[in-house]
């Protein structure tokens, strides 16, 4: 979904004549009415420049290799792929999904995601929708006959993944998913279709899975969005593919704040679908500010400490794929086209999210860092200060082995923390062209304050109302773990846990 997730159910640019239904099939014509009657429904005042960017397109487009005959093919999408010149053993597989009215070109050129490809030998597959599946060349996300396996659209994506898999010798189980828009609420039902293909999905101004299954539900998914609770999301996940148990692909939201097309409560949505599935809590367990615009970055990580849902808002923009163009370690893409917005490389951070970037690249000549310590803590800070190496033009500062800061000097504050929660801490001194030396030992630190638990005995109707709980299909879920309570009603009573704040667990019998 570039302009919008429908598109063809999304704001039209200028009016478009009727003209005679593609003969190809049923679906195809439908889609065509719905653009042409939504279309204009859907419009909406068109972006500044500022917004879809107005620098001129690059002189030289990215190579693509066009794939004729790759299965099937039941939805009749186009393939793309995107070879680096040189390509890891086993190379990693990402399926790419352009927006409305964009093209498989158009998100190579742009989105930085070749430039990722280059630097750490992954495959890039660009898959593209046609004006015959929907008049404004929208992933149909929002059409039930396309997006249940083995059916439609989904089918033909799946089926993309499982030929670059054979044709190039990549790894099967390193398959990832992202897309803009309509490509990114396709990407939410690839990931509910397909979660033994997809190790992990990056959905951008996108919407959740099963939020539609007809036009009118598309738009209102869009704006003002849909409000379930995490049960009822995560219960339209597990619809896609009923014997699935798991485990389930992890998930990167990426959002705008000044989104009109498809609204920041969207992002609320998905994180609240997917740390359902997870059984997580929707409070971050971490949070931090990334990239030259300070997007602000949430974690939420499962038992085993990976993160399996992180949250990205990102600051000043309306709807598009954040690029950032430049030469620096963390730019990729280009303002070129429409609906690519100056403000961060999304491409970039969604490349580390699935673990494709160098998690450990070779050390620069500078030495490690010595004397790392902890000068100061609160309840959402802890600040840090080193010794100075001779040399560095400036410092790069992990926690929890993510990069988090890159200061000029041999301190740094480490900002939007949880009360009582505890954190390690690595720095490496880096040289004039940014590279890194090697890093230091680690050192863990803890911030200050926390909540004691607190324990709440009521029936499962006074903790809905008090907002301990939800309810889904007549049964009660605890806010947080999501454990079945039982019946919603005055007559079943249990004891729930707090702690952390917001997040409940059943302890009848054994709260303390």
């Amino acid at each position: 979904m570039t302009p919008s997730p429908l598109r063809g159910v999304l704001r039209l640019r200028r009016p478009v004549p009727p003209r005679p239904f593609p003969a190809r099939s049923r679906r195809g014509r439908f889609a065509a009415v719905i653009a042409l009657v939504l279309g204009a429904l859907l419009a909406g005042p068109a972006p500044a420049a500022q917004a879809i960017g107005a620098a001129p397109a690059a002189e030289a487009a990215v190579a693509l290799t066009r794939v004729a005959d790759y299965g099937a093919n039941p939805g009749q999408l186009n393939m793309y792929v995107y070879r680096p010149a040189t390509l890891a053993a086993r190379p990693a597989v990402v399926l790419a999904l352009h927006g409305c009215t964009q093209s498989a070109q158009g998100y190579a050129d742009n989105s930085g995601l070749p430039e990722l490809a280059d630097r750490h030998g992954f495959l890039v597959v660009f898959a593209e929708t046609t004006s015959a599946n929907n008049l404004n060349k929208c992933f149909n996300w929002f059409q039930t006959a396309d997006v249940r396996r083995g059916q439609g659209e989904a089918a033909s994506l799946r089926q993309m993944a499982a030929h670059t898999v054979s044709a190039y010798g990549a790894d099967a189980g390193r398959t990832y998913v992202t897309g803009l828009s309509a490509g990114g609420a396709m990407t939410s039902a690839m990931l509910a279709a397909y979660p033994d293909v997809f190790r992990a999905g990056a959905v951008v101004a996108g919407l959740p899975h099963g939020c539609a299954s007809d036009v009118s539900g598309a738009y209102g998914c869009m704006n003002p969005g849909v409000d379930l609770t995490p049960a009822q999301w995560a219960q339209r996940v597990r619809d896609g593919f009923p014997s699935w148990t798991g485990p389930w692909p992890r998930v990167a939201v990426w959002q705008g704040d000044r989104d009109t097309t498809v609204v920041p409560r969207n992002a609320d949505e998905l994180r609240d679908q997917w740390t359902g599935l997870h059984g997580l809590s929707q409070t971050p367990a971490r949070t931090s500010v990334i990239g030259p615009n300070a997007t602000r970055h949430e974690e939420y990580p499962a038992a085993d400490g990976s993160v399996a849902v992180e949250v990205n808002r990102v600051p000043g923009i309306a709807h598009g794929t954040p690029v950032d163009p430049g030469s620096g370690a963390e730019s990729c893409g280009s303002t070129g086209a429409a609906y690519f917005l100056d403000s961060i490389c999304s491409s970039y951070w969604i490349t580390r999210f699935f673990g494709l970037a160098d998690s450990a690249p070779q050390p620069g000549t500078l030495p490690a860092p010595t004397g790392l310590a902890a000068i100061g803590r609160t309840d959402t800070t802890i600040g840090l200060s080193w010794t100075a190496v001779s040399g560095a033009a400036g410092y790069v500062v992990r926690r929890d082995g993510v990069q988090v800061g890159a200061p000029d000097s041999a301190a740094y504050t480490d900002t939007g923390l949880t009360a009582g929660s505890s954190h390690t801490y690595t720095v490496a001194a880096r040289n004039a062209d940014g590279q890194p030396g090697a890093f230091s030992g680690a050192l863990t630190a803890a911030t200050t304050g926390g909540v004691a638990p607190v324990c709440w005995t009521s029936s499962n109707y006074a903790h809905v109302q008090a907002g301990r709980a939800t309810t889904g299909g007549g049964y009660t879920y605890a806010k947080g773990s999501l454990q079945n309570m039982g019946l919603y009603n005055t007559f079943v009573t249990h004891t729930l846990r707090e702690s952390p704040v917001g997040h409940y667990t059943l302890a009848d019998g054994s709260c303390s």
